[in-house]
Formats: structure tokens, C-alpha cells, sequence
């Protein structure tokens, strides 16, 4: 059973995240289709210390200020209080530095940072006010992010939260001191020792007793297993993550489970627009929302410029303006190696010509308006000599199970999506080159036809494993 597993905070989902989800909801369908059973699980990230800076500074600044009082989604609405967190953090360095005190202790002494600490430990004690804060802000982001998963066509089979699991974690930390697999430094924090595996010691519990993302992992990961007993535990996470799942892998295996060989990090490169990396502390983060709204946009002036949909009602036209949109976005995020960074870039992924959804798609629509004037399939029974073209074709369509087989073992989408990409451009020069309707004899226009249907129905095959739609005229 293996478990693409997404890692998610209280901001709003950015264009990383973005990528994030596409693989993790396409490797989940790559699996499916070669036989995996798949449980889809997302860990949202909903506790510590970055949730306490958005809570501060909304406490500080926002006079009770709520999602629909704002009108804004909910996401939004913390992320914003987030940048502030920052801007005020900055301010305040700033001052002390100015007072006279060393970069070092202005960073660690901020009143505001304090604050976000002093909260964090309110939080862990169960501070009934500071809880449901933290219960009422998180559903404002939950509610957010539901809206922009159902946007991109992404669900989950089970959320996970790490203040559930934390706790776990720490009680697996706290036995592993106890059997002497850690050990305790002087100021009380717990440590696993990874000398001997040629890293250096790795910290699991702060002095002040608090847990560490690794510790959340640790029970996360520990609940998991006993839930599910899983074959493949696949992690989808960004490559910034490498050294911190080497870790887990080694501090687990140290700890007695043996499951711990059946974990595997799906690291993925990071994705930038063509102004450069995007920040989240800054408020320059790529919103996923806004870019959803730009490429359906963009979407809508070229079919309105291109003019082929002024037969549709407006319900039909907005459709196709979201599948093409969320198309070229999928298509072009998908069609890269995981492995490596890329450069999103909108224009680029929204054009009809080239290796872009769009084209894929046009070509299946095109496919379906040649179907569309034939009705009733014609029987094919009779051998025809096959040109050239024809034959490549076939066996094209003959390479499909591999290419399927091949991306399942290698967790990387883009085999698919190229694959694609090369088969619809195949069939569009043989579309170019020969007539189908009008071909010679009745046995060669029934063979054109069956072969004309089962490439469009490997593109819309191939597509939805990417998760995306064809639409059947554009």
C-alpha cells in the first residue's frame, strides 16, 4: 500500500505546493494502474512554532478580524498575519541592534518571537484559551485549502495532523532514552547519535521538553504503519527534505522497526515563475490560487481569440476554459523529471503548439470530431497493408503498458506525459499526411478509424493518470 504523503502548513498553498500535490495525486494513479492498492494521505503541519507567530501577530493586530468580515478565503487571511509576524520580527531585530545588542541576541530576543514561544508552551500545557485560538484560526486555513484542492482536482483519503501525532512521537523518543538507544545533553534536550552512520547527532526533544519536526515524523510515521501495515510508505516532499528523511530512516531503524526499510522519500526539485524562488515569509509566495485564476483566465482570451467555441452556451465555454487552464498548469508541471528544479512558465504552458496540455488536448478533441462524423464504428476485419505511419503508430500504442509499468517503478509521471506528447504529434502529422474518411477502400477507412479511436483513447487514458481532463470539443 504505498502512501503518497504530502507535507502542508497554516499558509496559503503556494506554487510548490502545487507540484507537491500533481505528483503526489499522479503517482497515486500511476500506482493504482499497475495493480498497487493506494491510500492517499495528506499531514498538514498544525502546530509549533510558525502556527504561534500567525496567532501572535493576529492577536496584536487584527481586532477581531475574521475571514468573512475580510471577505478574503481563509488561508489568505492567516498567511497575511503570517508576513506580519515578520515584518514586525525584522522591526524589532532591528531596534535592539540598533540599543546595542550583538545580530545574535537581537534575533533570539525579539519581543514578538518571545511571545510566539511563550504561546507555543501555553499550547503544549493546553492553555484552553490559546487552543481554541489555534482550533479557530487552523479552520479558517483548513477551509481554504479544501477550496483549492477541489480547484485542482486533488482529494485525500486521510488528513493527518501533527498535533495529533506529536505526542506519540515523543513518547517513542522518551522509551528509546530509556533504553539507552538516545541519550540527554546537560540542558535536558534528547538526541539520537548518528556518528556511527557518518552524520553527527540529530536533536529529537528541545530542554524545555517541546518536540521537533523529527519527533512529529517519528510518531507520525509509527501510526501510520500500525493503521495501514503497508508495503511502500512514499513520501512526497520537496529535495530541501533529503537530509531530514535520511534521518528519520536511520534514527527509526535505530529504535527497533524493522518497517523502517519500507519508507521511501519521492524528492522533487523546487518550482520557480521566471522572476526567481518564491518566499513566504516576504508575502512574494506564488499563491496557487491566483495562478489557478491566471491560467483559466489566460485559457478563456486564447479559445476567445481562437474562436472555435461561439457554438457553446456560456455553462459549456467555462468548462473548457478550467480544463484547458488546470491542463496547460498539470501538463507542464508533470511533464518534468521530479528529480529536477524548473521554471514555471505560464505563457509558455498554456500554448497549442508544442510540448503544453493544450496541445495534448486538442489533439483528442480533434480526434473526436473525425469520430464524431463516422457514428457507428465500421468492423475491421480484413488485413491491410499497413504504411509506414500507421505502423509506427500501432506500435506506439503497443508501448503504453510499459511506459506505465516503467513510471510506477520510478515514481516519475513525465514518462507518461512525454510519451503522450510524442503520440499526439505522431498522430497529427499522420492526420496531415493521409486521409482517413477518404481513404482508398472501405477495409483501409475501417483501419484509419480503429486506429484514429484507440489513440484517443490512450490519450484520455494517459491524461487522467495525470490527472487531467480532455475536453470533446474545443
Amino acid at each position: 500500500h504505498p502512501i503518497p504523503s504530502h507535507d502542508i502548513n497554516a499558509k496559503p498553498l503556494h506554487l510548490g505546493h502545487i507540484r507537491n500535490n500533481l505528483l503526489g495525486y499522479a503517482i497515486s494513479k500511476i500506482m493504482e494502474a499497475t495493480g498497487n492498492r493506494i491510500r492517499k494521505v495528506n499531514l498538514v503541519n498544525d502546530r509549533g512554532i510558525h502556527i504561534c507567530k500567525s496567532m501572535v501577530a493576529w492577536q496584536q493586530f487584527a481586532d477581531g478580524e475574521t475571514p468573512e468580515s475580510a471577505d478574503i478565503k481563509g488561508d489568505h487571511l492567516v498567511g497575511q498575519y503570517y508576513v506580519l509576524y515578520n515584518k514586525t520580527y525584522q522591526e524589532q531585530v532591528s531596534e535592539l541592534i540598533e540599543k546595542g545588542l550583538e545580530a545574535e541576541q537581537a534575533a533570539e530576543q525579539a519581543p514578538v518571537l518571545l511571545q510566539a514561544r511563550e504561546m507555543l508552551r501555553k499550547w503544549e500545557a493546553g492553555d484552553p484559551e490559546v487552543r481554541e485560538l489555534w482550533e479557530r484560526m487552523n479552520h479558517w486555513v483548513y477551509d481554504g485549502f479544501n477550496i483549492t484542492y477541489k480547484r485542482l482536482g486533488v482529494d485525500f483519503d486521510k488528513i493527518y495532523y501533527e498535533s495529533d501525532t506529536y505526542k506519540l512521537g515523543k513518547e517513542i523518543v522518551l522509551k528509546g532514552l530509556q533504553d539507552g538507544i538516545l541519550f540527554r545533553k546537560e540542558d535536558g534536550s534528547v538526541w539520537a547519535d548518528l556518528t556511527d552512520e557518518g552524520l553527527d547527532t540529530k536533536l529529537l526533544l528541545r530542554s524545555d521538553g517541546t518536540s521537533v519536526y523529527m519527533t512529529q515524523d517519528i510518531g507520525t510515521a509509527h501510526q501510520r504503519y500500525h493503521e495501514y501495515h503497508f508495503d511502500q510508505h512514499i513520501y512526497v516532499v520537496g529535495n530541501e527534505q533529503n537530509y531530514h528523511f535520511q534521518v528519520l530512516k536511520i534514527v527509526l531503524r535505530k529504535l527497533g522497526f524493522k518497517w523502517s526499510d519500507r519508507l521511501h522519500h519521492l524528492s522533487y526539485g523546487m518550482v520557480e515563475l521566471p522572476e526567481g524562488k518564491m518566499k513566504s515569509r516576504e508575502g512574494t509566495v506564488v499563491d496557487a490560487d491566483d495562478l489557478i485564476d491566471e491560467m483559466e483566465l489566460t485559457a478563456r482570451q486564447m479559445s476567445e481569440e481562437l474562436g472555435k467555441l461561439e457554438a457553446y452556451d456560456q455553462e459549456q465555454k467555462e468548462l473548457i476554459y478550467r480544463q484547458i487552464g488546470l491542463g496547460a498548469l498539470k501538463y507542464y508541471i508533470l511533464k518534468v523529471d521530479p528529480k529536477k528544479n524548473m521554471v514555471f512558465n505560464p505563457g509558455e504552458s498554456i500554448d497549442f503548439n508544442g510540448n503544453t496540455g493544450p496541445f495534448i488536448q486538442y489533439s483528442y478533441a480533434r480526434i473526436n470530431s473525425v469520430l464524431r462524423k463516422v457514428g457507428n464504428m465500421p468492423e475491421h476485419k480484413t488485413a491491410v497493408n499497413l504504411n509506414e505511419k500507421e505502423a509506427y503508430l500501432i506500435r506506439m500504442l503497443y508501448e503504453f503498458p510499459e511506459i506505465i509499468s516503467e513510471s510506477a517503478r520510478i515514481l516519475n509521471p513525465s514518462l507518461i506525459a512525454n510519451y503522450l506528447y510524442e503520440l499526439s504529434k505522431e498522430f497529427n502529422q499522420f492526420y496531415h499526411d493521409y486521409s482517413i474518411l477518404s481513404a482508398e477502400n472501405d477495409h483501409l477507412i475501417a483501419l484509419r478509424i480503429h486506429l484514429t479511436n484507440a489513440v484517443g483513447n490512450i490519450i484520455k487514458s494517459g491524461m487522467g493518470l495525470l490527472g487531467v481532463e480532455v475536453p470533446e470539443r474545443m
